[in-house]
């Protein structure tokens, strides 16, 4: 588990340094999404569950077919936080730790790119990604 926690937080500064290269604003607040997935819904629906208690959300899952025709199933757990690599390498490793729990894949995770200006933040829109 140790090593796939440092494999997944080797790219934290890099997408934190290439989000600033492009123009991010260095001081908003980060939707940061956590990508799970797995075969066994029942094993997702639990990380979930788990997730919630320590604070975070979660998105509903998702259904697709995977190169070798296996349906796979994922979903986000979502948090919100400045764009700061100790705090999503800590984030990480407490995911990952659920992740290994449960038998799931943590696949890394992602946010958007944040111009500084909340005139075009639109709620409605997060609360149909989050529950």
């Amino acid at each position: 588990m140790k090593d796939q926690i440092r494999l997944a937080q080797q790219d934290t500064s890099a997408i934190i340094e290439e989000l600033l290269e492009d123009g991010s604003d260095p001081h908003a607040l980060y939707i940061i999404e956590h990508h799970i997935s797995s075969q066994d819904f029942d094993k997702l629906e639990k990380v979930a569950v788990e997730a919630y208690k320590l604070g975070y959300e979660a998105t509903d899952p998702d259904e697709d077919i995977d190169d070798a025709g296996n349906v796979v199933i994922a979903f986000d757990i979502v948090t919100e936080s400045p764009l700061n690599a100790e705090l999503i390498n800590a984030q990480i490793a407490e995911i990952i730790t659920l992740t290994t729990q449960f038998g799931v894949t943590y696949d890394g995770w992602g946010t958007y790119f944040e111009d500084g200006n909340d005139d075009n933040f639109d709620e409605t829109e997060l609360m149909k990604t989050l529950h």
